[in-house]
């Protein structure tokens, strides 16, 4: 490839694993970058090293092409400043620098080389009302302590060496990450002066969330365990979850039904029985979960396995 082209195929390459952007740079004769993706199904985690550019989301981008998602990076070497309109904040090596698909923005970087580790997040799998991602995006966090430490050392070990992971390992590895955004989210809204009372609500609702991800293997993993976990009647966790797609328990059941439902796929656990895996995603009772399947996808467990596993096997050989 060409060093007059290299610039313009760096710009596509982003925008593939983020939202579309114009990109300017004081190197597009000569540019040089190089990027490293991990596809984990929902979630995207990618490092890149890159010279000085300036990213610019503009309104009219968004119109066209949103894909309604958070971006996290951690700034590995080089500086650089974010600017929205409700915010300014300037990034050094270890800070997290957070951002939001559907926020105009203008991003520049600095230094001689500027390397980063991102990571790209539906706000599905995150949902916060648009008030509050404001809240979220731009807000200085530092990589060094507390719980952007932890989400900066899974990223970071996670981004050193992808061909270590099977693709069957790509669906846990994401449901590792997303509670840990999620928890960082809400120590984010919870560590505001004054916040309305919602915040602290739908902060709480994020940490609640988060902790259920932890322990879907827990067989007394109950609305009445969660509440007494997070000093809160049961009625109020109700109350919390009015707000959200589905009550407690069938927020629960919907999260053990997908967990098993990747297990049934997993190459790995051909031979580990059905009712073994039903049993380690808080499903005692075969004949429960095969009822919870059925009912939520319209197939058996058995079949959804063996569907799945032909497939694998079929390209596999193709």
């Amino acid at each position: 490839m060409s060093a007059a082209d290299r610039f313009d195929y760096w710009t596509e390459l982003l925008g593939r694993t983020h939202a579309p952007m114009d990109l300017r740079s004081d190197h597009t004769d000569d540019f040089r970058a190089s990027q490293r993706v991990l596809d984990l199904g929902a979630v995207t985690v990618w490092s890149a090293t890159f010279q000085p550019l300036v990213f610019q989301r503009t309104p009219k981008l968004i119109r066209q092409s949103d894909p309604e998602a958070y971006h996290l990076s951690l700034v590995v070497r080089g500086t650089g400043v974010g600017v929205w309109r409700h915010r300014e904040t300037a990034y050094k090596p270890y800070d997290l620098f957070i951002n939001s698909s559907s926020l105009p923005n203008d991003v520049y970087s600095t230094g001689e080389m500027v390397q980063t580790v991102a990571l790209e997040v539906p706000k599905a799998l995150l949902p916060l009302p648009r008030d509050m991602a404001a809240r979220i995006v731009g807000a200085p966090v530092s990589a060094w302590e507390g719980m952007g430490a932890l989400l900066a050392q899974f990223l970071t070990q996670l981004i050193a060496d992808p061909a270590a992971y099977q693709p069957s390992d790509r669906p846990r590895l994401a449901a590792i990450v997303t509670p840990l955004v999620a928890a960082l989210f809400a120590h984010l809204l919870e560590a505001g002066d004054c916040l309305p009372p919602e915040t602290h609500q739908r902060a709480l609702t994020l940490r609640i969330q988060a902790f259920i991800r932890e322990h879907l293997h827990d067989p007394h993993l109950t609305p009445s365990a969660i509440a007494a976990a997070h000093h809160i009647s049961t009625s109020y966790l109700h109350r919390l979850f009015q707000h959200e797609d589905a009550t407690v328990a069938a927020w629960i059941r919907r999260l053990r039904l997908e967990a098993a439902r990747r297990d049934l796929a997993d190459p790995a656990l051909r031979t580990t029985p059905i009712h073994a895996i039903a049993a380690r995603w808080g499903f005692p009772r075969a004949a429960d979960f095969s009822r919870a399947h059925r009912a939520a996808y319209g197939t058996t467990p058995k079949d959804h396995r063996h569907q799945a596993l032909g497939l694998i096997a079929k390209g596999s050989v193709d």
